[in-house]
């Protein structure tokens, strides 16, 4: 009895260890967003000048004063222009990306090895490298101030990552299914739209969930595209907390970036197992 119970009693104490690790990383990693939380209800003397974690004063009206808005547009300005920006990303990427994909993985074409072969080499093309082209042919074209830069690239399977993601999905799926569709008359299009786009799903969930993130969180192409408040998206909204004397309503821009990651969180929580999903069975290590 004793042997047999020092082996269950060394399991037991390895599961804890381990669990103790686990909860200890994932307290350092959540640290931050923990930080961001409890700044949002501090009064700005208190942010400037105490680093602890919980705040000596609940302060609520900094979410008062965030959901107010800035720079004289609501914030439900700001959430829709954000919704409009990332719901049409999400669209034109899971289409173009899929067509692409479909065309990659299951068509034969001229040149479709060194298309596929260049189309991988654009992911080690930083994006600040076509940053000024496409602004100066947005420009040309009259677009700049409008949410056209942002969404049709998204349209035109501008993200080789996506691409490939799904090309590796398709190539996994049986050889057979395409083979009955021609046999049952099915062209190119019918069989991508009956069979291989309904079996991509995890491929086309991860897509659209990654998309939807970048897109929400982007600043850097929004920043340069956008020029009225009334258009910013959420994360350029932030910046309207600092006026022009460059002093900042740290509370209020605190309880904004919190409103602002909150879609994020609640996304992300609704498809986590789908993600999941989509991320292990695309086929990274496929042909």
């Amino acid at each position: 009895m004793t042997t047999a119970r020092a082996p269950r009693a060394a399991r037991i104490w390895r599961r804890t260890l381990w669990h103790l690790v686990c909860a200890a990383l994932l307290a350092l990693l959540l640290y931050p967003v923990l930080w961001l939380i409890s700044m949002s209800f501090k009064p700005a003397e208190e942010i400037v000048s105490s680093l602890a974690l919980l705040p000596r004063k609940l302060v609520l009206g900094n979410y008062t004063e965030a959901l107010k808005g800035s720079g004289g547009v609501s914030v439900w300005t700001f959430f829709g222009n954000s919704l409009t920006v990332a719901l049409l990303c999400v669209l034109g990427n899971v289409i173009s990306c899929a067509l692409a994909a479909y065309a990659f993985a299951r068509m034969r074409f001229r040149m479709r090895g060194p298309l596929f072969a260049f189309m991988i080499a654009t992911l080690m093309l930083p994006a600040h490298v076509v940053l000024i082209p496409q602004y100066t042919i947005f420009n040309h074209l009259g677009l700049v101030n409008t949410f056209v830069p942002l969404v049709l690239p998204k349209f035109l399977a501008t993200d080789a990552f996506f691409v490939f993601l799904m090309v590796q999905f398709m190539r996994n799926l049986p050889d057979e299914l395409g083979q009955a569709a021609r046999i049952d008359g099915c062209g190119p299009i019918r069989a991508f739209t009956m069979i291989f786009l309904p079996l991509s799903k995890p491929a086309l969930v991860t897509t659209a969930i990654f998309t939807f993130i970048w897109t929400w969180n982007d600043f850097l192409s929004q920043l340069i595209y956008l020029n009225d408040p009334d258009k910013y998206t959420l994360p350029l909204a932030l910046r309207l907390f600092i006026d022009q004397t460059s002093e900042s309503s740290y509370g209020p821009m605190f309880a904004m970036s919190v409103l602002t990651l909150l879609p994020i969180g609640l996304f992300f929580l609704a498809f986590q197992r789908l993600l999941v999903e989509g991320v292990s069975t695309s086929g990274m290590g496929g042909a």
